[in-house]
Order: C-alpha cells, then sequence, then structure tokens
C-alpha cells in the first residue's frame, strides 16, 4: 500500500493493526514477536520516508522485519508465515523485490550497507538511492558491526542506520536535558546552523574548527553519541521508537544530510502485547500460544537433547571446578542458562561474539581449565578460523557442543544445521564424535570432559528419536558399537541422531538389516569397519548433515584407502542445496528421509 500521504493518525492506526496482524499470526504458527512488535513504528516510518522499490532496506538477523513484510504486499500470504511452502520467518528476495538480502545471521547488516553505498556511489545513483538499515542494539556486540562503521566513517557513503534499542541506551542519557537535546539535534534548523558553522569556522583555520568541534562534544557527552561521532557517523539520538512523528521528521533529516547517520531509536519489546513487554527473553522467539493467556501450546512430552545436555554438563561442573563454558548470545536456547546462573564466574554469555567464544576458551584450555563451548551448529561457522588457528592448531582440549545440529524447521536456510561434520573434519587434532540417546548424551560429555585434545559433540534440536536398542556403552576414542546383528548382507551406519532414524526404518523392512552405531567420525573405527566390510556388502548411512565432506565421505575415504572395492555405499544424507524452512517433519518428507520412505528405498535397491 501506499503510506506516503498517511496523515499520523492514519499511520498510527495502521500500525495498530500490523500489530494485531503479527499476533494474530505468530501466536497460530510461532516465531519472532516481541522484537518485530516493538519495531513496528520504525518500519512503518521508513516505508513513509524512504523507497524501499529502490533504496535497499536492510534488516540485521531480520527476525524483526514481519511489518515491512506486511507493508510489501504480503499480507494475505502472511497467514503462511514460517509453514512450509510459505513465508519466510527473514527477509528473502524470492518472496519480494523489496527484500534486499537474505538475513537469518546477527550483524551483517551495515556491511551490507557499505557495499551497497558503494555500488550506488559507482552507478552515480547517489541523488536518488540510499541504504537504509534497521540494526537492533544485540547485534551491536559483534565486531562485524565495528569493521563496517570504521570503513564507513572513513568513506563518508550516505546512508541512514537505525540502531533499535529495545534493552538499554548504549550509554544512560541524563534524563529530560538529554531528550531536549537529542530532539534539537534531529531537527532540520540544527543541522542547517552546523553546516553554516562548519561552513563559516573552517575559513577561520584548524583552531577555530577545534574549539567549536570541543563546544558542540561538550553537550554531546551527556548522551550516547559520542561513541559514533568519534568513528565518524553522525548521530542523532536517542528518539522515541513509537512516536511517529519524531521517527519521520529524524528520517527526514537523516535523508536530505548527504553523509553516515546513525539515528538512535528506544523502542519497548513486545510493544502493543503487555504480557510480553519489557525484557522477557521468552517471547524473542515463540511456539503457538494463546493470545488471550500467553500460555505456549503444548509441546511434546520428551525430553529434548538440549535438557539433557544441561543435565549432563551440570553433573559435570558439580563435579569438576575445571569445568567452565561458554555460548554466544543463546544462554536458554543451548540450555546454559543455569549453569551461568549457579557458577557465574565459570559460565559466561559473551553475546553475539563466537569468534571471541572460542578463542577466549582457547586460553583457558591453554591455562588447565577444562571449556565446553555451546554454541548452534549454525553459528559455530561464523568461528571456523578460530577453531581452526586457536584451538585445533595448538592442540588445546576445548569442547564444542553444537546445538541445533540437522533440520531445525521453521527457521529455515540461514538457521539449518547441516555442515558443522563437513567443515570440522578437515581440521587436524579434532574429534568428532555424537550421542543417540539419553543415556549416550550422559556418556559423551562425561568423555569428553575427560578427553586432552579439541573434540565436537552435534545433537538435534528437540528430542531424539525413539528407538527400542541395546543400551549404550561408554565412550571410548574412535569406538563404535554394534547394535543390532541379522543374517544379511545389509548394514545400516547410524551416526548421532541418525542411529534413531535408521532403527525406525528397520521397523518398515520386512528383511532386516544389521545395524552400527558409528560413535565417531573422526577417527573412525577401522577395526570394526575391516569386520563389517567382510560379512556386510552393502551399507546405508544414516545422519542428519550434509553428504558432502559428510559420513559418506568418510566412509567412503576409508574403503578407498583400505582397497576394498566391493562393498557399495548409499548415504541418506542432505543433498547438495540449503533446505528450505517448514514444520521439520514435512521438510524430510520433501527430501524423502522419513523412515517409512528410506525403508521403501532400501528395499528398491
Amino acid at each position: 500500500m501506499d503510506i506516503k500521504y498517511f496523515t499520523l493518525q492514519e499511520l498510527a492506526e495502521l500500525s495498530q493493526k500490523i500489530r494485531e496482524r503479527i499476533l494474530e499470526v505468530v501466536s497460530s504458527n510461532g516465531g519472532h514477536l516481541s522484537s518485530t512488535l516493538g519495531a513496528t513504528e520504525i518500519i512503518v516510518a521508513m516505508h513513509r520516508v524512504f523507497d524501499a522499490s529502490k533504496d535497499p532496506f536492510i534488516f540485521d538477523v531480520s527476525h524483526q522485519s514481519y511489518a515491512h513484510k506486511l507493508l510489501t504486499g504480503r499480507w494475505e500470504a502472511f497467514s503462511t508465515l514460517r509453514k512450509f511452502g510459505g513465508l519466510s520467518g527473514y527477509t528473502k528476495p524470492s518472496e519480494s523485490p523489496m527484500d534486499y538480502f537474505v538475513a537469518g545471521h546477527s550483524s551483517t547488516s551495515i556491511s551490507l550497507g557499505v557495499g551497497a553505498a558503494k555500488a550506488i556511489a559507482l552507478k552515480n545513483e547517489q541523488s536518488s538511492r540510499i541504504p537504509v538499515v534497521l540494526i537492533g542494539d544485540g547485534a551491536m556486540s559483534a565486531g562485524m558491526v565495528y569493521e563496517a562503521l570504521n570503513e564507513l566513517g572513513d568513506r563518508k557513503y550516505p546512508m541512514v542506520i537505525i540502531l533499535n534499542d529495545n534493552e538499554m541506551s548504549i550509554a544512560k542519557p541524563i534524563g529530560a536535558l538529554s531528550r531536549m537535546l537529542s530532539s534539537a539535534m534531529a531537527s532540520p534548523f540544527y543541522q542547517r546552523f552546523k553546516r553554516k558553522t562548519e561552513q563559516f569556522v573552517d575559513n577561520f583555520g584548524e583552531g577555530a574548527h577545534y574549539l567549536a568541534k570541543r563546544f558542540e562534544e561538550s553537550f554531546k557527552l551527556i548522551t550516547p553519541g559520542i561513541m559514533f561521532e568519534e568513528m565518524g557517523i553522525e548521530y542523532i539520538g536517542p528518539i522515541d521508537g513509537h512516536d511517529l512523528k519524531s521517527l519521520i521528521e529524524t528520517f527526514e533529516t537523516a535523508k536530505s544530510m548527504g553523509k553516515p547517520v546513525l539515528v538512535h531509536v528506544q523502542t519497548i519489546k513486545g510493544k502493543g502485547y503487555e504480557i510480553a513487554e519489557g525484557k522477557h527473553e521468552k517471547w524473542h522467539g515463540v511456539s503457538p500460544f494463546d493470545l488471550k493467556s500467553g500460555t505456549a501450546s503444548a509441546k511434546s512430552a520428551a525430553k529434548s537433547a538440549t535438557q539433557i545436555y544441561t543435565e549432563a554438563l551440570m553433573a559435570a561442573a558439580d563435579a569438576d571446578p575445571k569445568i567452565v563454558g561458554v555460548t554466544a548470545a543463546m544462554p536458554s536456547g543451548t540450555g546454559m542458562s543455569e549453569l551461568i546462573e549457579k557458577y557465574p564466574d565459570r559460565f559466561w554469555d559473551v553475546a553475539i561474539a563466537e569468534q571471541h567464544a572460542v578463542t577466549s576458551m582457547a586460553s583457558l584450555a591453554k591455562e588447565g581449565f577444562k571449556p565446553f563451548c555451546t554454541i548452534y551448529s549454525t553459528f559455530l561457522q561464523r568461528g571456523f578460523d578460530q577453531v581452526v588457528h586457536d584451538v585445533c592448531l595448538m592442540d588445546l582440549p576445548v569442547v564444542f557442543a553444537m546445538d541445533r545440529a540437522g533440520i531445525v524447521g521453521e527457521d529455515g536456510e540461514t538457521h539449518q544445521g547441516a555442515f558443522d561434520i563437513s567443515f570440522l573434519r578437515l581440521i587436524p587434532n579434532m574429534t568428532l564424535c555424537a550421542p543417540r540417546d539419553e543415556r549416550s548424551f550422559h556418556q559423551v560429555v562425561a568423555y569428553a570432559a575427560a578427553y586432552e585434545r579439541p573434540c565436537a559433540i552435534r545433537y538435534p534440536r528437540g528430542a531424539f528419536f525413539d528407538a527400542d536398542l541395546p543400551a549404550s556403552e561408554p565412550f571410548k576414542t574412535g569406538k563404535a558399537q554394534m547394535l543390532v546383528e541379522n543374517d544379511t548382507d545389509t548394514l545400516f551406519i547410524g551416526y548421532g541422531n541418525g542411529v534413531g532414524r535408521a532403527a525406525q526404518t528397520m521397523e518398515y523392512m520386512d528383511e532386516k538389516p544389521s545395524l552400527l552405531d558409528l560413535r565417531f567420525v573422526k577417527p573412525l573405527d577401522a577395526a570394526m569397519l575391516r569386520r563389517m566390510a567382510q560379512k556386510y556388502k552393502r551399507w546405508y548411512v544414516f545422519s542428519d548433515s550434509a553428504r558432502m565432506g559428510g559420513v559418506g565421505s568418510a566412509l567412503l575415504e576409508w574403503l578407498s584407502e583400505e582397497k576394498i572395492a566391493d562393498v557399495s555405499v548409499v548415504t541418506f544424507e542432505y543433498d547438495d542445496a540449503f533446505i528450505k524452512h517448514g514444520n521439520t517433519r514435512l521438510v524430510e518428507e520433501s527430501l524423502g528421509l522419513l523412515p517409512e520412505q528410506l525403508a521403501r528405498r532400501v528395499s528398491e535397491a
């Protein structure tokens, strides 16, 4: 819809309708809630002042972009949010040309904006286009943001950065005086006056220019803007992020300045839905819930892998004061909250800083501690160089506990935990292992706590596959466990949650294969595999991971090195493609990975 000529009252009514639509859909489908509710007026004002059809609208993470989706032709389709085949929970150019970039990982927006600004300058389009970046205060904890700000402040490309501060000010403003000065600095009069003063002072040399700048900065010291100003970024704020009049006037001013400008906007998380308003982490991302009471819809009674990890690591930490740990902005999602609460001096949340998390744990390992670096599989990708250079090169005993390994469902392409085996297996000194159920998870945590080299453990979102199998034995480096032996030439090889998937697949088969729990994909159990190769000539691999560089690749490499040519290997890992979002079962069905589908494929083969 065209909102360029809406009155302020009409814009306020539109903002309310947007909130109602977001609440209606998210309470039914699940999704991100508190941040996107808080950003509603900001996004309405962005669309009023800027033109998303030509100005790059860049959302950091983009979980707060729901209002943008609703304003760009997706009002009706919004009911399909995060559903299989429906709208993504993040910006996605294939959905709309007004979604500039795919986003899902944090702190990339200002770098994208700098790149867009360079392109606009090279194409001589600065008179008609300007990048507009919306970034949350949480994303400002990542170093990538400051790398981008550093170049932007030097190059001075026109860009508007909107900092959505929904937790706390970067520096606490001093009451009414700060608000008055912020309002004054945002006014067109002040900006015109400042330009005229700069031109006037320039005629009197460096001394006058220095005095004038110090005079201005003496006022700005009681606002949070001095940090950005020192980086060469013009600062305006903080302003009320729910005041449409102030937002529109400020954005108009920033747009006209012809330089990089950061507009500091303060909002209330969950604005408009009283139950979620404020600093309530549980309302950041939600499963379906009852809109009136805020009560979550019924969940599965099965214990999640994350819960099991928390219990296992807590037991290990209770027994050994040398065990420490870190997470990167996901204390609740990774199950680390309880450990941070109980042992605040030994377990840390370092915010969105995966690289720092990994390297800081390397130092702790060198000092004789046992670090558990607990990060989602998809986010450990951001710390790859640090895993290589700071942990494995030094052969330090850091444990990488990778939550959300495999398909994660509604979060989609940017969050699927598909690649960790592929990118970790290639690193010297790294050991890779995986549990298949609750008992084996406790065992692998105990194993990792005592292991004196780098190792990585992967486990799924939600519960492990339920399977009636022999009890897990204690973990020993590079040792697999034979679970089922039948008189057949077919062997199922499972890794991690793939063991349960293999066991469920067997239930659909008349001729039962044998089943091996691989346990370690690096190092492999060479003695066990030699015995398997003598007895079983058809191997089927079950692992929730990418095929390229994955478990099947490791087995094929080993067979080649051993010059074993009479064993065929079929792997049911993910194809070389990014996996779409949606209900996990529906996604797996589309990939042919449900146990009944796999049983059919084996039988047909």
